[in-house]
């Protein structure tokens, strides 16, 4: 193109450059103008890197949607994955939550009809460093903890802000699932300290929701074998062994064996049984054959496996689908050209193992203090983390905090359906069942899962209703 010689040409220049960056003023350069095999849609994405530490070199990658109508209007709402170590983009916007699932063919997008982007603008960051295509060009700050993670979360959403200013006083929502029990209220903590000693800009944060969420260690463990026994998934003898035998007080995850021979054996025994044709994660979900379905990526297949509605392999196509170059053209991604494919769950990364044992109760319990509402759902089909763990530790916090109950435990519905099972202590703690989901709740049962983030997001409870009433 030639240059504009004239004044005239000058100001259509200016105004160009205007058309393309927008009334809002949100970042041209991280416009994601189609992604390939995508629907049309009427709203914007945005995708690039943030500069955490330009010393360093270390970077996080991010995904933000608008909502899908009337965007100036709707909240912020952030949403972490966990692992720790797990893409949040991978997971939370191509599998669960997101506008866009992967086809079948490994090479193109279907909507996901109960994104909930109807609800909200959402951001999605591959966090820590080291995940996905979140990188650092300095090899130690592949060695991450709780608080490092934190802090660079706390330095990514300062620098965000400068990307779209326009969002910086938008009521915050922080959401996210599995150990981001650990990622999202040590990252609230961190904020409402800038807030507590900032004069001048402050996050406002409206709520915390974390689904299935790692809040004790030693209490989560022994739920999964709890769930194991009570869905018949383990016989009495073996169940009780461990129940008996066995003291997770002293349960780490960087030496999770520390404790009788005998239970250790009942452990083990448990996992046999259990058996590798389970998906522990969603124990009434079939599983996926890889070599089978990779097979028919290459042959440009179809491949899609479809289990109660949900398509079982969608996690080998997402990652046939990020490692096409087109694809990683067209979100501004790895940008420097990184040694290793992208994959949902990071093998770069090394995590303080020790940090798994953080009690995040007196976490939850100041964030409460501080009038923020938290809810914490549980899909009821998850041995990992289950709602038996859960619910206890709420109550628990519930009880620390001299919460009275608000809401008896009760169902709630959706669609003239039981949703899930539902109760709230003193207006601001709420736990929530999702009948039928899975850890990752939204992708085994979106509607629920919708249903239950615009209640949250609105600051409405669940229905305890059908309307109308059944006949």
């Amino acid at each position: 193109m030639g240059r504009w010689n004239d004044f005239g040409g000058v100001l259509l220049s200016i105004a160009l450059v205007v058309v393309v960056v927008g009334v809002k003023g949100y970042p041209a350069e991280d416009l994601v103008v189609k992604l390939p095999g995508q629907p049309p849609v009427g709203f914007k994405q945005y995708a690039g890197y943030v500069d955490v530490d330009v010393n360093a070199g270390r970077s996080l990658f991010y995904y933000f949607v608008e909502a899908d109508k009337d965007p100036d209007n709707k909240p912020l709402t952030l949403w972490l994955n966990g692992g720790p170590g797990c893409s949040s983009v991978g997971g939370g916007a191509f599998t669960e939550l997101g506008p866009f699932y992967p086809r079948g063919d490994g090479r193109s997008l279907r909507m996901n009809t109960m994104s909930w982007n109807k609800a909200s603008n959402l951001l999605f960051v591959e966090s820590p460093v080291g995940v996905g295509w979140s990188y650092s060009n300095t090899s130690s700050d592949l060695n991450r903890g709780d608080a490092s993670t934190a802090k660079d979360m706390y330095i990514f959403m300062m620098k965000w802000y400068e990307k779209f200013p326009e969002l910086k006083t938008r009521e915050l929502f922080l959401t996210g699932e599995s150990y981001a029990g650990h990622y999202i209220p040590q990252l609230a903590d961190v904020l409402l300290d800038h807030n507590a000693h900032s004069s001048g800009f402050k996050f406002n944060i409206k709520g915390v929701a974390i689904g299935n969420p790692l809040l004790r260690l030693d209490r989560d463990v022994p739920a999964t074998y709890e769930f194991f026994w009570s869905h018949g998934m383990i016989s009495d003898e073996v169940g009780l062994t461990i129940m008996n035998e066995c003291d997770f007080d002293d349960y780490t995850f960087d030496s999770p064996h520390n404790v009788s021979l005998s239970c250790n054996k009942a452990i083990a025994e448990a996992n046999v049984i259990v058996g590798d044709y389970i998906n522990n994660y969603d124990v009434i979900l079939d599983v996926c054959y890889p070599s089978i379905v990779e097979q028919e990526l290459r042959l440009r297949k179809m491949a899609t496996k479809i289990s109660v509605g949900v398509d079982v392999c969608m996690s080998y196509e997402r990652l046939f689908y990020f490692n096409l170059p087109e694809v990683q053209r067209a979100l501004h991604a790895n940008r420097t050209k990184l040694p290793y494919p992208w994959s949902m769950c990071s093998g770069q990364l090394s995590y303080n193992d020790m940090d798994g044992n953080i009690n995040i109760l007196p976490i939850l319990k100041k964030i409460i203090q501080n009038g923020i509402p938290i809810w914490i759902f549980s899909g009821d089909q998850d041995s990992v983390v289950p709602l038996l763990g859960s619910r206890t530790l709420v109550r628990e916090l519930a009880h620390d905090l001299k919460f009275k109950i608000t809401v008896p435990y009760g169902a709630w519905f959706h669609k003239h359906q039981v949703g899930g099972w539902v109760t709230e202590y003193g207006n601001l703690l709420t736990f929530a069942t999702v009948r039928g989901a899975a850890h990752m709740v939204p992708f085994a049962q979106p509607s629920r899962a919708l249903h239950l983030f615009s209640s949250f997001v609105n600051g409405r409870r669940l229905p305890n209703s059908t309307h109308p009433p059944l006949s």
